[in-house]
């Protein structure tokens, strides 16, 4: 008989029920359940426990039963075995209380030392004896086996869909789902013309410092949502940071591509998660011209081209990148007639001018060695300089043409940029205006509320024309 099991030494200590559900959707719509895992006080109190000292921890309900991190039922319950409080343990079954082998282990290990007992809807288990603690640890593995099946069962309909392209990952900004489940562009001008500008910039500088400084001369700001908590998916605009750049270029989704595998995650031990980017080959699905984009695929290849030369830093491998700052006239482009490796360039003051010199040192840097050689560049910058003005001669007003023409589309980029950001001020100031004048004037708690933010809207209108009339 299971009541044989439970002595007058059990009944002297509590009894500890422990209520979880998985999701917080399971906690609304599986009631029975949850009922089910409730009445097992019943169960403790027919056992000879009155109910004043039947402990239920259900602060778990709605949280995944995977590890432990997280809960603070389980960890309470674990604690309160190990301290010798517990006569009982109850679960309805052994999922309930743990998916991890770890944690259930650990579990009744801690019983079997307490000597406490653990009820599930079978019956009455002691850890301390081996058959009991044999069919415990049997369970504990099933029940993590049933866990590895369903989420088997999850990620192959996950892959199967990501073969397909019709897989729906979040988009990063500048790109919404409709309600049909179609990616287009973001309605929102003001945040199109933002995402437009990086990439017309980089592709004229070929640089994404370059871009990044643009925005931040210009005064021009990134749009940003929030992804979770009260204000998710509010906008809001932030510095234009070189990273935040850079995630842009390399993202493909703005290229109307669907890719699925970029980033691999794995559980650290304190519950939390690591992200770590996978290499461009390894990348499971990459699918082009799924849907709209911002640019197209064969200027996303380029991109990453002269992204990824800009990143060499110097050696043979390099490629004619950017433009630097430097007066040198052919950065990045000598090569060194001795060792064929290309040449870096170093500034020196001679009569209060800066003057380059191209040096050598691939060898220097390699292997510890001298330096290959050194050529003073203002003698060669200026033959160069004088060669390719004999050159571009015929085409000077053509070129003096090109250079108008192009900074008046940058003017009219930026200028076009920050109309959209006052209009935007402004529609939020009429908004607000508009909130509080439908306001009960008697009802001066929200009246007063209402006021202050149309203040504010107003004080941030004022600041965006300011602004917008010093910069043009």
């Amino acid at each position: 008989m299971p009541e044989l099991k439970v002595t007058q030494q059990h009944l002297e200590h509590d009894a500890y029920l422990y209520v979880r559900q998985s999701t917080p959707r399971q906690v609304l719509e599986n009631t029975e359940s949850t009922q089910r895992q409730y009445a097992l006080r019943d169960r403790a109190v027919a056992l000879g426990w009155p109910l004043e000292r039947i402990h239920v921890l259900d602060c778990d309900l709605g949280k995944s039963g995977s590890q432990s991190a997280g809960r603070d039922g389980f960890q309470k319950l674990v604690s309160e075995v190990a301290l010798g409080k517990a006569g009982l343990v109850m679960g309805l079954e052994v999922s309930r209380l743990a998916r991890n082998s770890a944690d259930w282990h650990r579990l009744i290990e801690l019983c079997s030392l307490a000597g406490a007992l653990i009820l599930d809807e079978d019956g009455i288990y002691d850890p301390a004896n081996f058959n009991d603690r044999l069919l415990l640890g049997l369970k504990g593995t099933l029940s993590e086996a049933e866990l590895h099946f369903l989420k088997a069962r999850m990620r192959g309909g996950m892959i199967n869909k990501a073969r397909r392209g019709e897989l729906e990952m979040r988009p990063p900004i500048g790109l919404v789902y409709r309600d049909d489940g179609v990616l287009i562009l973001d309605p929102d001008a003001e945040v199109q013309a933002a995402m437009r500008l990086i990439f017309e910039t980089f592709d004229r500088t070929g640089s994404a410092m370059q871009t990044a400084k643009l925005f931040g001369e210009q005064g021009l700001r990134f749009p940003r949502r929030i992804r979770k908590g009260l204000n998710k998916g509010e906008l809001h605009w932030v510095r234009a940071a070189h990273s935040r750049i850079l995630q842009v270029l390399h993202n493909p989704r703005y290229a109307g591509a669907f890719v699925y595998g970029r980033v691999r995650t794995r559980l650290l031990p304190d519950g939390k998660h690591s992200t770590t980017k996978v290499p461009r080959a390894e990348w499971q699905f990459v699918i082009p011209d799924v849907h709209v984009g911002y640019i197209s695929w064969a200027l996303f290849e380029a991109n990453q081209k002269r992204l990824a030369e800009n990143a060499l830093g110097f050696g043979g491998e390099r490629k004619a990148g950017p433009a630097r700052e430097g007066p040198a006239l052919l950065q990045g482009r000598v090569i060194c007639g001795i060792c064929g490796e290309r040449m870096s360039i170093h500034y020196s003051i001679a009569y209060q001018q800066v003057v380059p010199t191209y040096v050598c040192q691939e060898a220097s840097v390699r292997t510890a060695e001298k330096v290959c050689q050194r050529v003073p560049g203002s003698v060669i910058d200026q033959a160069i300089s004088n060669l390719l003005l004999e050159l571009m001669q015929p085409m000077t007003l053509q070129v003096a043409l090109a250079v108008q023409q192009e900074v008046e589309a940058r003017v009219t980029e930026t200028d076009a940029l920050r109309r959209k950001h006052v209009e935007r001020a402004q529609y939020e100031a009429e908004l607000a205006r508009r909130r509080y004048m439908k306001v009960d004037p008697d009802n001066r708690l929200v009246a007063d509320s209402l006021e202050a933010e149309w203040n504010n809207h107003l004080r941030t209108l004022a600041e965006a024309q300011e602004q917008y009339e010093q910069q043009t």
